[in-house]
């Protein structure tokens, strides 16, 4: 079985993307789709989204380091079908730490490979810091495509050109020359403003063929479920969040044939 890695990314924060990550894992998750969420931001929000304290130790700062294999950090979760490589505070000095060792882009990628060799996993998806520093950049080299969670507003648009910029910039340095924007996942879709149809119509326009179908609401339950330390699915699964997850974990299943060898 071959494992695809998936990284969630926008260098803004509040758009949905830690959200988007934990659902998106625990949809697939509940598919049968043997998942891994790697949680990659030092504020650890996936980590206790999946009712996970943050605790020392436990990231991918020592395999990064050269300390210890990614294998030894991946951990179950109260969710059949999904793992979880959690995070921690020291993640941070990673950003730093990075950048003056050798092949410092490619890190991750490396720290990844005999996890991926082992194909336990039909899907890898890591959750990045809400910028574009050394972390970000280190799961867009270790990706095979990019998934952005991109919110309905008009500003998005404007991040969306950096997020592709720094795409190039990856696949021309020859970092990662495969790397492929896999889908747009619009989040926080307000259903009574026409803003948020626009924005949405807009982006099609762009990316037709990567924009995803399943648009995630602006809804309370998923702002609350997190604090809950459960997923959309635990907290209230008949919720318009839930329903949007599963959706979308369709149509990620059917466009990269996640079950073609799972």
């Amino acid at each position: 079985m071959r494992s695809l890695v998936f990284t969630i990314a926008n260098q803004k924060g509040g758009v949905g993307k830690t959200t988007t990550a934990v659902n998106l894992a625990a949809a697939l998750a509940d598919k049968k789709i043997p998942t891994l969420l790697i949680d990659l931001d030092p504020q650890a929000n996936a980590t206790s989204a999946l009712g996970f304290e943050k605790k020392e130790g436990v990231s991918l700062y020592g395999p990064l380091q050269g300390e210890g294999t990614a294998a030894e950090k991946v951990i179950a979760t109260a969710y059949e079908h999904l793992s979880l490589i959690p995070s921690e505070e020291d993640l941070a000095a990673a950003e730093i730490e990075l950048a003056q060792t050798e092949n410092y882009l490619s890190k991750l990628r490396t720290t990844l490979q005999p996890l991926k060799d082992t194909g336990k996993h039909r899907a890898i998806i890591i959750d990045c810091p809400p910028s574009m520093g050394m972390l970000s950049m280190n799961s867009l080299a270790a990706a095979d495509y990019l998934l952005i969670a991109l919110q309905c507003e008009y500003l998005a648009l404007e991040g969306l050109g950096q997020i592709m910029r720094n795409v190039d910039r990856i696949r021309d340095a020859g970092v990662n020359a495969n790397l492929e924007l896999g889908g747009v996942v619009m989040t926080m879709f307000d259903i009574r403003t026409n803003l948020s149809r626009q924005v949405v119509d807009e982006v099609k326009k762009h990316f037709p063929d990567k924009t995803f179908d399943s648009v995630i609401p602006r809804t309370v339950r998923l702002s609350e479920a997190p604090s809950f330390g459960k997923t959309i699915f635990a907290y209230d699964p008949l919720s318009p969040g839930a329903t949007a997850y599963k959706n979308l974990a369709k149509e990620v299943i059917a466009r990269f044939r996640l079950k073609d060898e799972a």
